[in-house]
């Protein structure tokens, strides 16, 4: 009866959902963008990132991760290695409020129950909604830009490294770029057909932002049930 017993607490949806570990925590960087105006370098942080997020640790090895993370995102054609970029010296700035769900694989086992020192490598990708200005530079004049509410999805791709720094501590860093789904992030592709509006760059790839820093995030909950049945 004790075995049973022991079997139907492991198996319980009750059990199991108070049973997981939690993580709730900061996120603290900087940002970049690359697309059709500014520097092409991929990883330059310039402006401040923050946010929040929480990981549900379904195992050692994966979680489900929930974050809220905004910035500014700027360009500046001046900054460009290209010739004709500096020669056009076009110029933006936009606030990204994104909220993002998804995956995180550890590539080595990191149980939050084992106080000794752990460090892996991990990566995180899901999907992302974003809230950003829709951008529209006038054909005559294209530094007068107007600015009209937009939002849009984006596949986040975040490689970084963790580690417990203390009990119930887990201090990351991590780089995470974000492939949108948008061309209009710089006001090179508006969702416009009016002749008054310019477009201009590569109108068939779409723009990207990156998120680096560091994640301070603080564990708690009850060790998880492992059955031996």
């Amino acid at each position: 009866m004790k075995k049973i017993l022991n079997l139907l607490l492991c198996f319980s949806p009750f059990i199991t959902l108070n049973a997981q570990i939690n993580e709730i925590g900061v996120f603290l960087g900087g940002s970049n963008f690359v697309g059709d105006v500014g520097s092409t370098t991929y990883i330059a942080p310039e402006k401040l990132a923050f946010g929040v997020l929480y990981k549900w640790n379904k195992s050692p090895r994966h979680a489900y991760r929930f974050s809220y993370t905004q910035s500014t995102v700027a360009g500046n054609d001046v900054d460009s290695k290209e010739t004709g970029r500096n020669l056009r010296g076009f110029s933006f700035k936009n606030d990204i409020k994104e909220l993002s769900a998804g995956l995180e694989f550890n590539f080595f086992d990191f149980n939050l129950h084992d106080y000794h020192t752990k460090v892996t490598p991990y990566v995180y990708s899901g999907l992302s909604f974003f809230l950003y200005d829709q951008l529209y530079r006038n054909i005559t004049n294209p530094n007068v830009m107007q600015k009209q509410n937009g939002s849009s999805l984006a596949i986040p791709i975040i490689l970084g490294i963790k580690s417990n720094i203390a009990p119930h501590w887990v201090l990351g860093a991590e780089v995470g770029a974000r492939y949108t789904f948008t061309d209009n992030i710089d006001g090179s592709n508006p969702n416009t057909n009016s002749p008054n509006v310019l477009k201009f760059g590569n109108l068939n790839n779409n723009d990207w932002y990156v998120f680096s820093g560091i994640t301070l995030t603080y564990t708690f909950g009850q060790k998880p049930c492992y059955c031996a049945y």
